[in-house]
C-alpha cells in the first residue's frame, strides 16, 4: 500500500463535499501538472491519502481511499490528463496544520514542506504514521 496526500481548496470542494459522495467517491479531476498527473497514475485501488485544505486553513482534515485507478479526467478532452477517483474514509480527530508539520522535524523531509504547490504528492509510510498520530486519527 502507498500512502498520498490530495490538495483542494475547501470553498472549491471541501471535505464535506467529499464525505457527501459515499462509498462511490469521486473523480479528483482538474488536475493539470505532470508529476502530480503521474503520481495519480502510480496509485492503486486500496491506497490511502490525506486530505488536504489549501488556502486559508492549511491543513490536514481526514483520510482518503483510491476507489478507481488512473483513467481519462471527464473534465477535458485533453488525452494527457487522468485522475483517480477517490472516496472519503474518516475525519481527522485534530486537523494538523502545515504550521504543525513544519514544527516538527522528523517531518523536515515531506515533500508538502518541501514542495507545498503540487496538488497531488506522495507521503511516506513514517510520515503517515507521525501524522495521523499528530490527528489523533487511526492510520489504518
Amino acid at each position: 500500500m502507498a500512502y498520498w496526500l490530495f490538495k483542494s481548496e475547501p470553498s472549491v470542494w471541501g471535505w464535506q463535499d467529499q464525505a457527501a459522495k459515499g462509498d462511490m467517491g469521486e473523480e479528483w479531476d482538474g488536475v493539470r501538472n505532470y508529476q502530480a498527473r503521474n503520481f495519480m497514475r502510480d496509485m492503486a485501488i486500496g491506497d490511502l491519502g490525506f486530505f488536504y485544505h489549501s488556502q486559508k486553513e492549511r491543513a490536514i482534515v481526514g483520510i482518503v481511499e483510491v476507489c478507481a485507478e488512473a483513467h481519462p479526467d471527464s473534465s477535458t478532452d485533453d488525452e494527457r490528463w487522468e485522475c483517480v477517483d477517490i472516496k472519503a474514509v474518516r475525519p481527522f480527530k485534530e486537523h494538523v496544520t502545515l504550521d504543525d508539520i513544519k514544527a516538527d522535524p522528523r517531518l523536515g523531509d515531506m515533500m508538502l514542506v518541501k514542495n507545498p504547490r503540487l496538488s497531488v504528492q506522495p507521503v511516506t509510510k513514517n510520515e503517515w504514521q507521525i501524522v495521523c498520530g499528530m490527528g489523533q486519527t487511526d492510520p489504518a
